[in-house]
């Protein structure tokens, strides 16, 4: 048997209660008013004005420091090279399971960071358009693995990565449909030379298999300048899931094009069940063996508690 190696006796980040965190917006304004704050709202997560001012506008601030830093670095080394390769996008990481509120953190951060006048063009790229397609995932018997690392076409993903990061004019990304549970094919999102690009999805921080050759191996954080994980204890986030399955139910899935259509005739306790279910049986195997362990190799986490509150951050330490 392997042993294992021994727990490091340091921590790699400084942490901050709330309030220790919410006091470093200092003066930063809160540009977003209350219309604002409901379109960015998720289905089961309000974005109030009190976790703005507390949490996103010192998360925005600090990401600001970075990104203008990292255009004064690349024009200073363009200078240094002799080369004229144009603007490069700072790149955003955001990870965590499922339900953990990804997408609305994204959302959040897109239009707060649009703000700043050094930056205004920000891209949201969730991974969900580089899942293969269902045909696909069927005919490699993955269907019952959506979201686990290998139901990702990690090709085309790095491709686009590369795209961006080389400043190129235009990159098109592949859009997913999360009413027909699918990639759509003939529908896609250009993406045209922006100051910053968000990239949200569950496996952003995972690691490759590194070859005992040296071959060079490349993972999707390498092309990420700052990363954000969005942690949640495990029975937090399992009544996430079940709360926006039964909100999908009397929504979405009531959609006849729906992929879930089926689901909408269920009552509430069979909903509920069946919610759980797809929650235990693939949504916490894949926190549990991919997502959870991909958490300390974030430069920030994001902690929460009950009602999506963050109560904690903590920030790798430079």
């Amino acid at each position: 048997m392997t042993p294992r190696p021994p727990a490091a006796a340091f921590s790699p980040y400084a942490n901050y209660s709330r309030a220790e965190w919410a006091r470093l917006r200092d003066e930063t304004p809160m540009p977003l008013n209350e219309a604002e704050l409901e379109n960015l709202s998720g289905l089961t997560e309000r974005v109030s004005e009190e976790e703005v001012v507390d949490i996103y506008l010192p998360l925005s601030q600090l990401l600001n420091f970075y990104v203008e830093a990292s255009q004064e670095l690349h024009g200073e080394t363009e200078k240094f090279l002799g080369k004229g390769e144009g603007k490069v996008p700072f790149i955003v990481g955001l990870a965590g399971s499922v339900a953990a509120g990804k997408s609305t953190t994204a959302r959040v951060l897109q239009a707060l960071l649009a703000r700043w006048s050094s930056h205004p063009r920000v891209e949201l790229v969730p991974t969900d358009g580089f899942l293969f397609p269902n045909a696909v995932l069927e005919e490699r018997g993955l269907m019952a693995r959506k979201g686990f690392p290998e139901s990702f076409d990690l090709p085309k993903l790095l491709k686009f990565l590369g795209d961006v990061k080389s400043g190129r004019g235009s990159v098109q990304v592949p859009v997913y449909s999360h009413l027909v549970y699918d990639v759509l094919s003939d529908k896609m999102l250009d993406i045209e030379q922006p100051d910053v690009v968000i990239v949200e999805g569950l496996n952003v921080l995972q690691p490759a298999s590194l070859p005992k050759g040296g071959e060079a191996v490349p993972f999707v954080s390498d092309f990420l300048d700052f990363s954000i994980y969005i942690d949640a204890a495990e029975d937090l986030v399992e009544a996430w899931y079940v709360e926006r399955f039964l909100r999908l139910r009397q929504t979405a899935f009531r959609d006849p094009a729906s992929y879930f259509h089926r689901y909408s005739k269920l009552s509430e306790t069979q909903a509920r069940e069946t919610g759980l279910s797809i929650w235990r049986e693939i949504n916490l195997i894949n926190l549990k063996e991919n997502i959870l362990p991909t958490r300390k190799r974030a430069d920030l986490i994001l902690h929460k508690g009950a009602d999506h509150a963050v109560d904690s951050v903590a920030i790798r330490k430079l």
